[in-house]
């Protein structure tokens, strides 16, 4: 027997995706989609959550505002793997209950990630350029095989990115808040501080979450450490760089190139930065793949009935 609970699937995405409408309404008879495609935020999200028990959301910004406007709501299932949309406090304060499961996308984006190290380093988006404007000159690129890679943030994503690398030979550095000497001692990874991995590594990834603690940790001083030759990747959260910075040192050589899936604002305001020949921009794909989506619906769709208090979820995201 299906469940008596309302719910509503703010996010667009889901909504229009056939086989996860179709594994929500075999569990509950009343699911209000988001078929308009609207962009929902503030009143509108709080209009189109009202009369609900329980609601699946994405990039909506939940706040105190939304908590407070809608007491009916009493679980959220989180379509995706950031939580730093979800004001957690003040979810936890109105007794909210959430589910969520981390790392779920973690294959999607890894694999995006070693996209990214080969085409900076062989040059392909320049090598591309060329092509289209008529050019036919080759460019000495490097190997992935062999190089330093630095991974900060060793979660979900970072961990299975260790395991893609091994093919490559490389040497990786890790910086990480937790200590995780049996993961680093299983896999050969060398966890050393912040600014270690910036100087040593030839392609340094971020894969932590944006909170107080992350937001802007790539300020124009860490980004001097770098080598000239280093590339930068970013697929995790907008706001870990200082943008502007990165813009002035691709400019004059300072680093080699960088690849963004992630944007402070998105899409970008900084034309100049993303106009950049050693500049490397996707619209925000690392979860994008079809295997993924369908495997952080149907965990939000687990979420409506195996939610918990927020923090302790939001604790465990590794």
């Amino acid at each position: 027997m299906k469940s008596s609970r309302r719910i509503a699937v703010a996010s667009r995405s889901f909504s229009r995706h056939p086989q996860l409408r179709q594994a929500l309404l075999d569990r509950y008879a009343q699911v209000t989609f988001n078929d308009a495609g609207d962009s929902l935020a503030g009143d509108k999200l709080v209009a189109f959550m009202r009369g609900h028990d329980a609601a699946i959301t994405a990039l909506e910004k939940l706040d105190k505002y939304f908590f407070a406007a809608l007491p009916e709501i009493k679980t959220i299932g989180k379509y995706g793997v950031g939580l730093d949309m979800i004001d957690l406090h003040a979810m936890k304060k109105h007794g909210v209950k959430l589910g969520w499961t981390g790392g779920v996308n973690r294959r999607a984006v890894s694999e995006l990630v070693i996209a990214f190290a080969i085409a900076l380093l062989r040059h392909v988006p320049q090598g591309h350029a060329q092509v289209r404007a008529g050019g036919w000159q080759q460019l000495k690129g490097r190997q992935l095989s062999g190089r330093t890679v630095g991974i900060i943030g060793l979660g979900h994503v970072g961990r299975d990115l260790v395991e893609l690398l091994k093919p490559f030979g490389c040497n990786i550095f890790a910086n990480d808040i937790k200590s995780l000497p049996k993961f680093c001692a299983r896999h050969g990874v060398k966890q050393v501080p912040l600014d270690e991995v910036l100087k040593l590594s030839d392609i340094v990834t971020l894969h932590v979450p944006l909170d107080e603690t992350t937001r802007g940790m790539i300020s124009p001083q860490k980004l001097d450490l770098m080598k000239s030759n280093a590339v930068l990747i970013n697929a995790a959260r907008g706001g870990l760089v200082d943008e502007a910075a990165l813009r002035e040192r691709l400019k004059d050589g300072r680093l080699a190139a960088a690849a963004f899936d992630v944007f402070d604002d998105e899409p970008p305001r900084d034309p100049e930065l993303i106009g950049l020949p050693n500049m490397l921009s996707t619209p925000h794909i690392g979860g994008s793949s079809e295997e993924a989506i369908l495997a952080m619906g149907l965990a939000a769709i687990e979420g409506l009935e195996k939610a918990g208090d927020p923090l302790e979820v939001a604790a465990g995201r590794d």
